[in-house]
């Protein structure tokens, strides 16, 4: 046992040797544990962005309320309100501010004659409970046919930037304002626009159709409502829903939850970004294995005379553990700038949102060392097994 405890430092100074001693086979572990942390930040990173972009609508917004039909699935998927419901919920006790907010879907025609499915915002840009990344100054000075859109959605649009000109359903459109962090990964671009624009490009109404105005009787999407005291809320939404049966009243952080519960649980995308972290793992896992693998092969001379001298199997767990470890910490060191260096380009030459944040860096270290130590386990089956007599083998 005495000579056990005195060959310990031996011992890890003899894996971190076999650890430095091949640089090739040092680099190429090294590739493959980057590769799967890269991939890991990416992917985890992009779920995380794509969550948070989905709500981006609502997260922008000072809306106490969000007013909608009770049959609303999520923010995109809703049913039609009547505009009449403005007035009536601003005359409701508690309430400070109402104000209409339609969604529509329409075709944009760039100058080229290229077209671009959109989706049409229609707000009141003067005093709008909406905060899109651009100065309420500027909001306020847009007129009728004047749009604002995400600076990632230029290039969807054809348009240089402010001043560019389109068509939507035959009648000019001209980019004022551009926004940031106020376009959806998934979602169409979004064009924000007046009330009266958004009726005029898409009509839903005979009489929107034929005057381009609302009406008592038109249709919206929702009404955001912001109340004169934040703990009335529950009180305001309750007397909002009793006042209108055909409403329901969601807080904002309860619309944005049910937004992301909607894309996470009902559709595929979080599956498919898990599966691409998953093969990252694995390729970089069976590149670590390999190595390690044949790192025990080359040396199973010298675990032999280790075992001859006495050395317990637990130091020899060890010793691959401690290499294992190794090259999981060197690893994950060019794996995290790979992984925020995609993230930045991504955000700077698409405004693609991937979010590195210190859960997914957590993460992806803790994949790259259960990975590494994974791998050396498999491979020092064949240290502990050797005979002890190949030390002495010709």
């Amino acid at each position: 046992m005495r000579g056990a405890r005195t060959l310990g430092p031996n011992v890890r100074t003899l894996a971190l040797r076999y650890v430095l001693e091949d640089v090739p086979r040092l680099v190429a572990s090294l590739a493959g544990i980057a590769f799967a942390v890269a991939l890991v930040l990416v992917q985890t990173g992009i779920y995380s962005g794509f969550v948070r972009s989905t709500t981006l609508l609502v997260d922008n917004s000072d809306a106490d309320l969000w007013v909608a039909s009770r049959a609303m699935s999520y923010l995109e998927i809703t049913l039609p309100i009547p505009y009449s419901w403005v007035a009536k919920i601003g005359a409701i006790d508690g309430v400070q501010h109402a104000e209409p907010l339609v969604l529509r879907s329409a075709i944009w025609q760039s100058a080229d004659g290229t077209l671009d499915y959109i989706r049409v915002i229609g707000f009141e840009p003067a005093g709008s409970t909406l905060r899109l990344g651009a100065s309420p100054e500027a909001l306020a000075a847009m007129r009728r046919g004047d749009v604002a859109t995400d600076a990632a959605q230029l290039a969807s649009l054809h348009a240089s930037g402010v001043g560019a000109r389109g068509t939507i359903r035959g009648l000019p459109a001209r980019v004022a304002v551009i926004t940031r962090a106020s376009q959806p990964i998934v979602s169409p671009t979004f064009l924000y626009t007046s009330l009266d624009s958004a009726v005029a490009w898409t009509p839903l109404s005979l009489n929107e159709i034929m005057d381009g105005q609302h009406g008592s009787g038109s249709p919206i999407n929702y009404v955001l409502v912001r109340v004169r005291s934040p703990g009335s809320v529950d009180t305001v939404r309750a007397s909002i829903e009793h006042a209108l049966p055909g409403a329901r009243a969601f807080p904002r952080d309860e619309m944005a939850a049910i937004t992301r519960t909607f894309w996470v649980e009902r559709t595929k995308i979080g599956f498919l970004l898990l599966l691409g972290a998953s093969l990252g793992v694995f390729v970089g896992g069976i590149v670590v294995a390999q190595i390690l693998y044949a790192s025990v092969n080359e040396h199973l001379r010298e675990y032999g005379t280790l075992k001859a001298l006495g050395i317990a199997d637990r130091s020899l767990y060890g010793t691959i553990a401690l290499q294992a470890v190794t090259i999981a910490a060197l690893g994950y060191l060019p794996g995290l700038a790979i992984g925020v260096a995609i993230a930045f380009a991504a955000a700077a030459g698409r405004g693609t949102p991937i979010e590195i944040t210190p859960q997914g860096a957590l993460l992806a270290f803790a994949v790259a060392l259960f990975t590494c130590v994974a791998a050396a386990f498999l491979a020092v089956q064949r240290a502990v097994r050797v005979d002890p007599a190949l030390a002495f083998s010709a």
